[in-house]
């Protein structure tokens, strides 16, 4: 972990987003509020990725850093659509569908040393990166109160599956190719 990473321009953009986690339960009342909040942490999901890339700054230290903020900003933004009842508590579900097979691949590394030795961080894969645009999606479609919410949130769901599914799949051939 290197806290110069941490005030490089992509660790910048990612750390944006914890101000933005703190802004958006202030926004749900005033969907188009709450809709820019999610529009411009989206494009920070995009911009610190692409500049990283781009500019030759892709770090372990901001691939971690990038994974946290994501997280802690759709948590927020989670936990405030449930608690004001924009969301229910399946709806929740469906749109975790990916982070609940990450969290369960997590604690079994977590409580395997020897394969967790063989893992290493990797970036999103496609199919990570569909399931993370349909949930943005899928939370504006909720948010604007749209009659497609159940297609967004079916779609988010599936996209999840898979995305989950693969990291599941190049872990175990992680540690199969390292063993």
């Amino acid at each position: 972990m290197s806290a110069r990473d941490l005030v490089r321009v992509p660790g910048l953009l990612s750390l944006s987003r914890v101000p933005l986690a703190a802004l958006f339960p202030f926004t749900v009342a005033r969907p188009a509020w709450a809709i820019g909040t999610l529009l411009v942490a989206g494009a920070t999901d995009v911009l610190d990725g692409w500049y990283a890339r781009h500019f030759h700054q892709q770090t372990r230290t901001g691939a971690a850093l990038d994974g946290l903020t994501d997280k802690i900003f759709i948590l927020t933004v989670v936990a405030s659509l449930l608690l004001s009842g924009i969301l229910s508590p399946i709806e929740v579900v469906l749109l975790a569908t990916r982070e609940l097979g990450e969290l369960a691949l997590t604690v079994r590394l977590a409580a395997d040393r020897e394969r967790r030795r063989h893992v290493r961080l990797r970036p999103a894969n496609v199919g990570g990166k569909l399931a993370t645009g349909l949930q943005y999606a899928a939370t504006i479609a909720v948010i604007a109160g749209s009659e497609q919410r159940v297609l967004f949130i079916g779609a988010a769901a599936i996209a999840g599956v898979f995305a989950a599914a693969s990291y599941w799949n190049r872990t175990i051939e992680a540690t199969r190719a390292r063993a």
